[in-house]
């Protein structure tokens, strides 16, 4: 026998041609489009503020790695650089550059060092800093904020929120399905972010599960409302939400029925803060509520074990 085949090693023992580095990757790789999308209608300050956050985001992770927690530095696997794209995309256009070091800053030391680092967070680094800055300096991150100058009008969620305009006077499904709208950096095209999120389905990097039920369900639910299902669809955050946010691996459910009562409970959330709540969009706080829930839904959705008795567990 060729004893080079026999290798002794603990579990797990399955292996994967993914590796996080590689992941990350395909993630940073399926953010470019909403990336380009950004700097084409919002002008190149997106793309400033996004670097600020990337660079911020990264000094942050080494520093309290190195110098803080004195452990090993991990910032090569790009993780860092992922949750400093999102919480960039998350920033309206205008925001001052010390409101995205701030959120950098929160986003990598509070929220996921101080849990552990890669894996341990239990909410998603990049939302957490920005209803973190939203509290914080609400007038930096709403309303006003959006208006530039080439966006005169509020977002289309919050024009759709105030019931002011008419159908006619909303940005055109065109508008919305390209990005030639007002709002955040990362979620002004509907076109960019269904590319990237189909990258990442493609390249199994994400499962469809949570971003299809959870568009669905807004889907349904607004629909059922007598609102238009597309609009809240193309519109606002979701696509950006349900692609990139929900599905973070360390804050989300691994089970299938877990992932499915997961994301429907994103849409719902979501739904009940655009129709009825303050807020013209809830995917950041359904997230985030989802987010805690996890190792609840986790805990009901795991599948028994075979020959497990009832009382044992």
């Amino acid at each position: 026998m060729n004893e080079q085949l026999l290798t002794v090693s603990s579990s797990p023992h399955i292996r994967a041609s993914h590796s996080t580095a590689s992941i990350m990757r395909d993630v940073v790789i399926a953010l470019l489009p909403a990336m380009a999308a950004g700097i084409i209608f919002l002008g190149i300050n997106a793309a400033i503020l996004t670097l600020i956050c990337i660079v911020t985001s990264v000094l942050t992770e080494f520093v309290v790695q190195r110098f803080i927690m004195k452990r090993k530095v991990t910032v090569t696997d790009w993780s860092a650089v992922v949750t400093g794209i999102l919480l960039g995309f998350n920033l309206p256009v205008t925001a001052p550059w010390w409101l995205a070091v701030i959120g950098s800053i929160f986003a990598i030391a509070i929220v996921k060092q101080a849990f552990g680092g890669i894996g341990q967070n239990f909410i998603n680094p990049a939302l957490a800093a920005r209803a973190f800055l939203l509290a914080s300096w609400p007038t930096r991150m709403t309303s006003a904020a959006f208006v530039t100058d080439t966006y005169t009008t509020a977002t289309p969620l919050a024009l759709l929120k105030s019931g002011e305009v008419t159908a006619a006077g909303l940005p055109s499904y065109m508008d919305l399905f390209m990005g030639n709208i007002g709002g955040s950096i990362g979620e002004i095209s509907a076109l960019a972010l269904l590319i990237g999120g189909i990258y990442l389905i493609v390249r199994q990097v994400i499962s469809w599960r949570i971003p299809v039920i959870f568009i669905g369900t807004v889907m349904v639910f607004t629909f059922a409302a007598g609102q238009d299902p597309l609009y809240h669809a193309m519109a606002g955050g979701l696509l950006l939400g349900a692609f990139f946010m929900a599905t973070d691996y360390s804050s989300s459910p691994v089970t299938v029925r877990g992932q499915i009562i997961y994301a429907l409970g994103c849409g719902i959330i979501t739904s009940v803060i655009r129709l009825w709540g303050g807020y013209p969009e809830g995917v950041s706080y359904s997230i985030l509520l989802m987010n805690v829930a996890t190792p609840l839904i986790e805990r009901f959705s795991m599948p028994k074990i075979y020959g497990e008795v009832k009382g044992d567990a």
